[in-house]
């Protein structure tokens, strides 16, 4: 027909649901709001714990950002996409993750309020860019350059270990997370639980943890006959097993006559005791085994004077590798001494009450520690896990890059007291998405005045009058509410961990606020009978049920 022009269509399901436009960015924005509240109250030293229980009746008591999230059931896709943000935090930098969450919620709180003064998201989107790269610009200047000053690396590691709310032996373990830090650091290592490991031991006090310059093994000897230390070790890490393999379900062994069966045991001892000739002449005097080692196998190494472990977990294995320089062998038959680490000692010990591990330790060249935490309590060890893993990061961000900033609300305080100037600057819708994103980042000393008990308000106010006069290092002192300089109280954080901050909760923001049509399909529900009927006609090319998909002939 003349004049006639196409139109798009969208085909739907049956009972499939469609929100478009503002009513579904304000459903989007309302769900991301509520993954922030979910975590606003864990922000700060005084921050207060969760209880989470799952399906299993499990029970986690935290008030670490990402474990919280990790647990919570969230089935709004828009929430999930800041909970994958806050994710990727964690994965990249290893902390920041809360705050992540709280400044991404608090930057769509903002821009609910301008897309009601008809501000299109686009612009929303620009201008968060805009202040965001402001932002790190600001935060970078600011920052102050502690390359090889231990004290530093000590006050961020102790404020880590506030944050969490953990202050109990706060200086013993600040202390081990920067030496532990200190092993790895020249070591490309992405994911630090590849190059340290956390053994936990429920009982003693926290006091009682130490660090270990070597690799703990949560094994015992594969028997009491082997000795229980070696020194100037040779150890071989074995991926295979050091037993016979047994036969398939419908193998069948014969033997005719009675006679032969003798013959037969000793042909499956010959196996085992070449692969045992072998590990002696490779020179190894330590084995440990990704899989099982026979009784026979046991009795033959230990007449030899070798120590053993089997059913060594495969992490364990791959740190072993990093800290003795041993290569991870499939066959034993090809072993050779090339193939070996070394280690000054390798020893059986009693931890806590009824634990033997095996401790390895002294390589010169080692990639890899161990620390050993003693608690009163399972949950209790966890949590404290959960803290040195962040405070382990931290010090490992500023070693590597040496540069920190004032903590306790300081540096986001100065950040939007310059985003305000830089507004100024600034004409028409710029100047609000600019201005909306400095009350975001002031969310954070806000939150944790609140936290603290003290009136939010009145704390950001005297915040702001010291960023007003030029003093920079001012941030929240948590004891009185009122400001105080951050440096002066040892109160600092990382500067990578802040930029990455501001990153990933612009990222988070702006990718829900690019949303505004949301359509979701609703599962369709086979009846047993029906999918049976389905399956068959698929194979046999029957007629089709009601409701499947039919070509059109034509």
């Amino acid at each position: 027909m003349a004049g006639s022009r196409d139109v798009s269509t969208i085909r739907l399901k049956a009972d499939s649901k469609r929100g478009t436009s503002e009513d579904a960015q304000h459903k989007n924005i309302l769900a991301a709001k509520a993954v922030a509240e979910a975590v606003r109250t864990t922000l700060g030293p005084k921050g207060i714990d969760k209880m989470l229980v799952d399906t299993l009746g499990d029970v986690v008591v935290t008030n670490d950002g990402i474990t919280i999230l990790n647990e919570m059931d969230i089935e709004h896709p828009a929430a999930r996409m800041v909970v994958e943000v806050a994710k990727a935090q964690e994965d990249e930098i290893g902390d920041g993750t809360t705050t992540v969450v709280i400044i991404a919620g608090k930057l769509l709180e903002k821009a609910e309020t301008l897309l009601d003064q008809d501000v299109h998201p686009s612009v929303i989107v620009q201008g968060y860019k805009q202040a965001a790269a402001r932002a790190q610009e600001v935060l970078s200047a600011m920052a102050i350059d502690v390359s090889g000053d231990e004290s530093a690396l000590l006050k961020i590691a102790q404020t880590a270990m506030r944050e969490k709310g953990r202050e109990i032996a706060m200086d013993k373990l600040a202390s081990i997370s920067v030496e532990a830090a200190r092993a790895v650091a020249g070591f490309e290592c992405k994911d630090i639980e590849k190059n340290i490991k956390t053994v936990l031991i429920p009982g003693g006090k926290i006091e009682d943890s130490f660090i270990n310059y070597g690799i703990v093994v949560e094994r015992e000897r594969a028997s009491l006959e082997m000795p229980k230390k070696i020194e100037n070790a040779r150890i071989m890490l074995l991926e295979g097993t050091l037993e016979l393999k047994k036969l398939d379900t419908d193998a069948k062994v014969t033997i005719i006559d009675s006679k032969n069966f003798p013959t037969f045991e000793e042909g499956e001892e010959e196996v085992i005791r070449s692969q045992v000739d072998a590990i002696v002449s490779s020179g190894a005097n330590v084995v440990f085994c990704e899989k099982g080692i026979g009784v026979t196998a046991q009795n033959y190494l230990a007449n030899r004077g070798i120590v053993a472990a089997r059913r060594v977990k495969r992490e364990d294995l791959e740190m072993l590798a990093l800290a003795t320089g041993a290569r991870l062998m499939g066959d034993v038959m090809v072993v050779t001494s090339n193939d070996l680490g070394s280690a000054a000692l390798v020893e059986e010990r009693k931890v806590g009450k009824d634990k033997h591990m095996i401790f390895v330790e002294g390589y010169e060249k080692a990639k890899a520690v161990s620390i050993i935490l003693h608690g009163v309590s399972d949950q209790f060890l966890e949590e404290m896990e959960r803290a040195l893993n962040d405070s382990l990061n931290v010090v490992l961000d500023v070693i590597r890059s040496g540069k920190i900033v004032p903590g306790g609300g300081a540096s986001e305080i100065f950040v939007a007291e310059n985003l305000r100037q830089y507004a100024s600057t600034l004409n028409g819708q710029e100047q609000l998405t600019v201005h909306a994103f400095a009350d975001a980042v002031e969310s954070i000393p806000l939150t944790l005045a609140e936290n603290s008990g003290f009136d939010p308000m009145d704390s950001l106010a005297a915040l702001r009058a010291k960023s007003a006069q030029g003093m920079k290092n001012f941030g929240l002192d948590i004891d009185s509410g009122q400001p105080a300089d951050m440096l002066v109280q040892g109160v600092i954080e990382s500067l990578k961990v802040k930029t990455h901050t501001i990153k990933s909760a612009t990222e988070a923001a702006t990718m829900v606020l690019r949303v505004n049509d949301v359509i979701a399909s609703k599962r369709e529900e086979i009846e047993p009978e029906q999918h049976s009927k389905r399956m068959s006609r698929e194979i046999g090319g029957k007629e089709p049920l009601p409701g499947d998909a039919v070509q059109d002939p034509k």
